[in-house]
């Protein structure tokens, strides 16, 4: 049977394999590793999870938990994990967003921090550097990042709020130092928000009351996110600007949690709910086929990763019995779980 999968822009990939042979690295072992074939490198788009999976080995072969993220130096192994251990049981996203910018200034590695900054209403987390890197030595460490490097940095940012959170984190818009590149399509697809370039910082501009939302992840939840990372924090939305697109985005990927309503969904799209129905109808979509294409694609891609159990898998769908899941999955694809990664491991 035939399973729908989300994808991102080739360029993605593209860009990774560059910034490997810049570094001296040969990416054709990951690439292999990776189940990427040299004639998907030519597609416009390419399995997300393929991604995820060359950006894992990646990280691994150069030694660098940042590889590819700003970062001005190598970060160990182990770091990202010791800061969401350090962030979990803050009460919301604003506490949690300073408290990984004091983590940032104790770990080794990194000489870039997010930086959160308010102003009535607005708030901004963006890009800066660590306590002993002026001004001039962080302009010289942005100038030298590629634009694929600073988007994915604060694309993974954001979409690491959105998972804290259990909700997409809605965002006013983002800015980014450099001048406008070829793809900038991508980048409006991929924030769900307008886009500035050329602009006096790389930084997420979000409301004030945004950074009030509680955290609604555990140590549990987080051991499960780990084992699949970056998968949510590099994959959040499909390639287009449909309305079926944007609701896939509010939905985002984390089902450990509710899943927003039809009402919910159509409040943040500034809409009616005969609305939303109509336009997805004309689409030929619905919301309750949307949330289950949405459920059945993470399902089928954590059912690729062979560290997490069917009982890791259950949890992170936010089924309370893994019975239940296994129903479930029959009914989207027809399979079973196992029969599903018979299939694909």
């Amino acid at each position: 049977m035939s399973l729908s999968t989300t994808t991102v822009p080739s360029s993605y990939v593209l860009s990774l394999v560059k910034l490997l042979e810049a570094q001296g690295t040969d990416p054709q072992p990951l690439l292999e590793a990776a189940e990427i074939e040299p004639q998907e490198l030519e597609r416009a788009e390419i399995e997300a999870k393929k991604y995820s999976k060359l950006y894992q080995k990646s990280m691994l072969a150069v030694r660098d938990e940042y590889f590819g993220m700003p970062s001005g130096g190598r970060v160990p192994n182990g770091t990202f994990r010791m800061m969401c251990l350090c962030i979990i049981h803050c009460k919301t996203l604003g506490q949690a967003v300073q408290r990984c910018s004091e983590f940032h200034e104790i770990s080794r590695g990194s000489k870039v921090k997010p930086v959160l900054e308010q102003r009535g209403r607005s708030a901004s987390i963006g890009m800066g550097g660590v306590e002993g890197v002026d001004e001039e030595q962080f302009a010289g460490l942005m100038s030298a990042c590629p634009p694929a490097v600073i988007r994915t940095g604060l694309s993974a940012w954001h979409h690491f709020l959105c998972w804290l959170a259990g909700r997409r984190v809605e965002l006013t818009g983002v800015d980014f130092s450099f001048p406008k590149p070829d793809d900038a399509a991508d980048y409006e697809v991929l924030f769900q928000a307008p886009i500035r370039f050329a602009q006096a910082r790389n930084q997420l501009r979000l409301e004030s009351g945004q950074l009030e939302l509680p955290l609604v992840q555990t140590e549990e939840s987080l051991e499960g996110f780990l084992k699949t990372a970056p998968y949510q924090l590099l994959v959040m939305v499909d390639g287009d600007n449909s309305l079926k697109s944007r609701v896939q985005a509010i939905i985002g990927r984390d089902f450990s949690r509710e899943m927003p309503s039809a009402e919910a969904v159509a409040k943040s799209l500034n809409m009616s709910v005969t609305t939303l129905r109509r336009r997805l109808q004309s689409e030929n979509t619905s919301f309750q086929k949307i949330k289950d294409e949405c459920r059945r694609e993470a399902a089928t891609n954590y059912l690729s990763y062979p560290d997490l159990s069917n009982n890791d898998i259950a949890a992170l769908m936010g089924f309370d019995e893994t019975s239940a899941f296994f129903r479930s999955f029959k009914k989207w694809t027809g399979m079973t779980p196992g029969d599903y990664r018979r299939s694909v491991l």
